[in-house]
């Protein structure tokens, strides 16, 4: 269980966008707190991967994106040998 101090502000804004959204506060703080914190981790893994950019090898991979998507052969579902 967490608690904290907010100013007044941000309680009545909290309290009003839980009543207009149907959620309980303590549901908009927990939603609020996981997407701060994914942020902070897509961040974090940002910053690693420009530290350590991807090895000749694994941009080699990149290269078959290039040749676009492959052949749609849904349409053979049908087909009999």
């Amino acid at each position: 269980m967490l608690s904290f101090r907010t100013d007044e502000s941000e309680v009545h804004d909290l309290r009003s966008w839980a009543e207009r959204l149907g959620l309980a506060q303590s549901t908009m703080l927990r939603d609020a707190l996981h997407y701060y914190l994914a942020r902070l981790k897509s961040e974090h893994d940002a910053a690693i991967w420009e530290q350590s950019p991807s090895t000749e090898a694994e941009q080699s991979l990149a290269l078959v994106a290039d040749w676009g998507p492959a052949e749609d052969w849904a349409d053979w579902d049908d087909a009999t040998g």
